[in-house]
């Protein structure tokens, strides 16, 4: 059991080496990776189930002790992300499906790994878990409600079925992980240590996935998609940042928000564009997994060397 720990350790500290290898993986090998794509939705259920195990009554004591706090996380993530997709599809030319990928990516949560690099970035861990928490049990509302005002321009969006996928795909296995927290607390200590490996797992194959099935738009317009899948990323952690600090709050806490705002669950963003548009609409989501990895590693290092005055 310890080599499993220390397996899930290791793995989980170089999460963003395993993304940059499965997604060259998907790109050289597109037969055999898009063959996961069915499995997209179960393998997110997995990693939700994984952060539900994790979850505990004191990520939300955090919402009713800083609520001003979590509510600038939660706008920032939610109108900050959007309305840049929205602009940057208005300025940049790209095809409806791609436009539609990249607001989709803007319209979905928080992404987990925001709390290891916030972590990082020495600034409020505490907060950046109850800001991912918040807004992924908004998902099914917000989510759907965004994407219908902003993105039905581009595709049609079905909005009713979009809240039904995350609310089974998202909200039903963090419940149950929630669950069997209080139901199998024994079963739960011993599973925790091995929840990095399967959390990076299941990641790694969504977007090797992704990558696979989406390769031929990739090699056409993914020089494109990239540059616009990182400007909305590094826009997301300045304008995250200088909205926390406009809104009086510390430098901890401005790293967090900065981070929390930047980085997306882009795996969920993943499943959704698979089940309910194109291939092609995939692919900012699977781009983004790869970057803000990335990305979030370098602005945590940068952050981490600001002091508080």
């Amino acid at each position: 059991m310890k080599s499993l720990a220390s397996l899930s350790r290791f793995v989980g500290n170089t999460f963003a080496a395993w993304v940059v290898l499965f997604a060259v993986l998907g790109f050289l090998l597109p037969d055999l990776f898009r063959q996961l794509t069915p499995w997209i939705v179960t393998l997110l259920g997995i990693i939700m189930f994984g952060m539900g195990l994790t979850i505990s009554g004191r990520d939300f004591a955090e919402v009713l002790r800083r609520p001003v706090n979590v509510g600038v996380g939660v706008a920032s993530q939610f109108l900050i992300m959007p309305l840049l997709a929205v602009a940057l599809t208005m300025i940049i030319p790209m095809s409806p499906e791609v436009a539609a990928g990249v607001i989709l990516v803007g319209c979905c949560p928080g992404g987990t790994s925001s709390n290891v690099m916030t972590y990082l970035a020495k600034g409020d861990v505490a907060l950046s878990v109850a800001c991912t928490s918040v807004t992924t049990l908004m998902a099914p509302i917000m989510t759907p409600f965004l994407m219908l005002m902003l993105a039905s321009e581009y595709l049609p969006v079905d909005a009713w079925a979009m809240f039904q996928s995350i609310v089974k795909v998202v909200l039903f296995p963090l419940a149950l992980g929630f669950a069997a927290q209080k139901l199998l607390p024994a079963f739960v200590r011993a599973a925790v240590p091995a929840l990095p490996l399967v959390s990076v797992t299941g990641i790694v194959l969504i977007v090797a996935a992704v990558v696979g099935a989406s390769k031929g738009a990739i090699v056409q317009s993914g020089m494109m998609i990239f540059a616009v899948v990182v400007l909305h990323n590094m826009l997301g952690y300045l304008i995250g940042f200088i909205a926390a600090r406009l809104a009086g709050l510390d430098l901890a806490a401005r790293k967090a928000i900065a981070i929390e705002t930047g980085m997306q669950n882009s795996g969920l963003a993943a499943a959704l564009a698979t089940a309910y548009f194109s291939p092609l609409t995939a692919v900012p989501a699977a781009i983004f997994s790869v970057w803000h990895n990335i990305s979030g590693a370098l602005v945590a290092n940068i952050l981490s060397r600001m002091k508080a005055r």
